[in-house]
């Protein structure tokens, strides 16, 4: 087969005249000169492109730039964020398996958890972030697999202790599992604090302008496997010929399992044009955070003195219950603030509909300001119990601070509170 790793290279150089930017290679399939050669990668698939549901030369020049980011020996792009925490997990979870989480998680995670993958046998164990390291222990099974939390949680806007679960997590020779989403690889890296897996919504801040849904896991190629806890990545592979991924791929064995396992057999694999546009989006990723940062920042300010707002989550404020965690992990905290209006939901409605600038959406982390009302839209499915677990009050706004100029963001916020009778 033709060498198609020449089409991987984001930069210029000029004697070999190769694309600076990533082409898009909009093809399904690749040619090969023999037949022996397509059997060879049916065998083992990472010996070059079979079929784009596996790879593309586009997808996978972006794998290896995330990869980079986050400091990890592997990526692989999927077609939503969803389906790369479903994929993280299944990927050493079976029927009969267990995995911990903290409450303070995406809605969506929280449904995916507590109904479909308990549908399939594996059972979510959901624990406080606060728990001692006693009480986590005691979450534990002899069939848990894993341990789940994101970096800075969505909505919540708690900090992981990552340094803390990841010891945890190791003494009971399980990986740590973080979503990195609001975080991104520019204000933490996971893998520098004992984390094994990080997974995202590259639909977020990694895309940044909500042109396309897709999602990443990376593998630090960290963690054992051959620990004795999981036999699906040491033994035989009867659906390749016997494979074992820690003898045939070494630190490898987990990101290649998902490949040419679950992503052969889910197919949920993102399409070249769409990686060619977050592949736009990471090139500017690390001057957008610095600004999202600064702007949240004065916005997070400005709400902790109005007398219309009954609370403000933003750990970059002193007066944050995750200031100190942020301190230690983060170097920003992201442009996503949670705040709550006095009145409850009601006003919290009336104060959104008041807003101008800001759009109501459901949607974060873009370049545009945007807000959303969690209890009622993103999180609804959940329980008054899961709301409380999760962080979520009822007055509760989730403020997407976008890149516009902070006066007309600030003017926008001003102007729906003087419309707020309270």
């Amino acid at each position: 087969m033709k060498d198609e790793t020449k089409c991987l290279h984001s930069g210029y150089n000029p004697k070999n005249a190769e694309p600076r930017v990533v082409p898009i290679v909009q093809s399904t399939t690749y040619v090969y000169d023999n037949t022996e050669e397509v059997a060879a990668v049916f065998d083992d698939p990472m010996k070059s492109l079979i079929y784009s549901r596996f790879g593309n030369p586009t997808v996978m020049a972006v794998e290896d730039k995330i990869a980079e980011l986050e400091g990890g020996i592997g990526a692989m792009c999927t077609t939503s964020g969803q389906a790369a925490t479903l994929l993280s997990l299944l990927n050493i979870c079976n029927s009969g398996d267990s995995f911990i989480s903290t409450t303070e998680i995406y809605g969506g995670s929280i449904n995916l958890f507590s109904h479909t993958l308990r549908k399939l046998g594996i059972e979510c164990i959901y624990i406080d972030k606060n728990s001692t390291d006693e009480e986590i222990e005691q979450a534990f099974k002899a069939n848990t697999k894993a341990v789940f939390g994101e970096t800075i949680a969505n909505p919540a806007l708690t900090v992981f202790d990552i340094e803390r679960f990841a010891r945890i997590a190791h003494k009971h020779n399980v990986p740590l599992i973080v979503d990195n989403t609001f975080a991104t690889p520019i204000l933490c890296k996971p893998f520098e604090y004992g984390a094994d897996i990080v997974i995202h919504s590259t639909s977020k801040y990694m895309d940044g302008h909500a042109v396309q849904i897709g999602g990443a896991i990376v593998d630090s190629g960290n963690f054992d496997w051959t620990n004795g806890n999981f036999p699906d990545l040491t033994e035989p592979d009867e659906s390749y010929h016997g494979i074992s991924y820690t003898e045939t791929y070494g630190k490898k064995a987990y990101i290649v399992k998902a490949r040419m396992q679950l992503m052969r057999d889910f197919g949920v694999y993102p399409a070249a044009h769409s990686a060619f546009l977050l592949n736009l989006g990471l090139e500017t990723l690390a001057v957008r955070m610095k600004q999202y940062c600064e702007n949240a920042m004065t916005v997070a300010e400005y709400l902790e003195k109005s007398d219309k707002v009954e609370s403000v989550k933003y750990p970059g404020l002193e007066s944050d219950e995750s200031y100190m965690l942020a301190q230690k992990y983060l170097k920003g905290c992201s442009g996503v603030i949670s705040f709550v209006i006095k009145g409850g939901k009601e006003k919290a409605m009336q104060f959104m509909n008041s807003l101008k600038l800001a759009s109501n959406e459901v949607h974060v982390a873009d370049i545009r300001t945007c807000v959303l009302h969690p209890a009622s839209e993103t999180h609804r499915q959940l329980t008054d119990e899961q709301l409380i677990a999760a962080g979520i009050e009822s007055g509760m706004i989730r403020l997407s601070v976008g890149l516009e100029s902070i006066d007309d963001i600030i003017e926008d916020l001003e102007r729906a509170f003087s419309d707020l009778e309270i």
